[in-house]
């Protein structure tokens, strides 16, 4: 794991603790809060919370006509913001389904760099996505107010920015693998859900047709030196049912 991938999972499961130790006094009521509420077949909710973008590069080699060789990495992570929506269908006492669209803003500052040293350029990829995540939820049961849970699921996704001729271009569509915890606190009068979701994208996501760059072939030879790029997620959201 990156030294930059770690941090960014401390920084969530920081904001992730906080957010617990805020309604963790609910642990120590004697009376439950909304004792039935689980027995419902559907709930509906909404989220909001933060994340942040990762590209992974698989370079191949490629040398340039004037002998360059490129090599790209994301150097950094920006925090995004994300809102979704939540609907939630009852399996039985362990085991409920989960759709939760919603959309995703977010950056990523691509740093390219010339193995010789001769040149280095950097590029800004902004993304609106729409994500639309399907997740078996597995809860633990209940105690007093609060009750554990994994998830895991696939995550369709697509971009609606509008793309334009750069240095590299992305696809407008990928799809994710995701796993998560995340625990339900039952309040007096809703339930206060944070969640931690990894989400692993499955899909080359560099866009290799490239008729924008007709008149300026020379910025083809970054796209040239990438065998695959896949993305990846770190979610932490807090859902209000």
């Amino acid at each position: 794991m990156k030294l930059k991938q770690a941090y960014s999972i401390i920084f969530v499961l920081f904001c992730m603790s906080m957010s617990m130790q805020a309604v963790s006094q609910t642990l120590n009521d004697k009376l439950q809060n909304r004792p039935y509420t689980d027995l419902r077949k559907w709930h509906l909710g909404f989220g909001v919370g933060v994340h942040t973008q990762d590209l992974q590069f698989t370079h191949n080699g490629f040398v340039a006509e004037n002998g360059q060789t490129w090599f790209m990495d994301q150097p950094s992570f920006s925090p995004g913001f994300n809102v979704c929506g939540l609907i939630d269908f009852r399996l039985n006492t362990y085991f409920s389904v989960r759709v939760s669209p919603g959309m995703y803003f977010g950056n990523r500052e691509i740093k390219m760099v010339d193995t010789s040293g001769d040149g280095q350029e950097t590029q800004n990829i902004k993304s609106a996505f729409v994500m639309l995540p399907v997740d078996l939820k597995f809860a633990a049961m209940r105690y007093q107010n609060a009750r554990p849970y994994v998830v895991g699921g696939i995550m369709p996704a697509f971009d609606v920015t509008k793309k334009r001729s750069d240095f590299l271009k992305l696809k407008s569509a990928d799809f994710y693998l995701s796993i998560g915890v995340g625990c339900d606190f039952y309040l007096p009068y809703f339930k206060l859900i944070p969640e931690l979701k990894f989400c692993f994208g499955l899909t080359d996501v560099i866009d290799r047709n490239r008729p924008d760059l007709a008149d300026n072939p020379d910025k083809l030879k970054f796209t040239q030196s990438l065998k695959k790029a896949t993305s990846s997620m770190v979610v932490l959201t807090f859902y209000f049912e």
